[in-house]
């Protein structure tokens, strides 16, 4: 066994990867303060090639080094937007159910939903104090990722990557 070198993977070039067919999944940062982590989620929206993501609130914006140095490029592929006013824009701009990963005392198990055809809108929160009461009262659903350990929560980063997985292996 060996490792493949990057020319043997046979990625998309940024050209073929916005000419490409992308999941309908739109990914939203609620108030996510780190760059690192918004990098991190352009490059983990890029490999699961979903639709949108939309950088609501004072989540940072491209282009800035930090975001750069754990995106790798995504901002370059990942068609993305800005909105200050998150809540006023996910009430004017619908995309399928906006589903919200957060814990509260009606979220459901992730994995537990079925999953749709359609387009969906997948909604994160700030690393602290998660997705904010304005967004979550325009939620359909709630989800939260099964843990057992002794901490409450993921990296957003993390949630982002693990609740991609579980829609995208789940796509009928």
């Amino acid at each position: 066994m060996r490792k493949l070198r990057n020319s043997e993977l046979n990625r998309l070039s940024v050209k073929a990867f916005k000419e490409a067919a992308k999941l309908p999944i739109r990914v939203v940062l609620d108030d996510v303060r780190s760059h690192h982590n918004v990098g991190s989620i352009f490059r983990t929206c890029d490999a699961f090639r979903v639709s949108e993501l939309i950088l609501g609130g004072i989540t940072p914006i491209p282009p800035h080094q930090e975001i750069e140095k754990t995106a790798l490029g995504a901002t370059m592929s990942v068609v993305w937007s800005a909105q200050p006013n998150l809540a006023l824009f996910l009430k004017n701009n619908h995309f399928g159910p906006l589903i919200a990963l957060e814990h509260t005392s009606q979220s459901e198990l992730l994995g537990s939903l079925e999953i749709l055809d359609g387009p969906l809108t997948l909604v994160f929160g700030n690393e602290v104090k998660g997705v904010s009461d304005e967004v979550l009262s325009l939620c359909d659903k709630v989800l939260e990722i099964p843990q057992m350990g002794t901490k409450h929560s993921f990296n957003v980063s993390v949630s982002v990557g693990i609740a991609l997985w579980e829609f995208v292996r789940n796509l009928k």
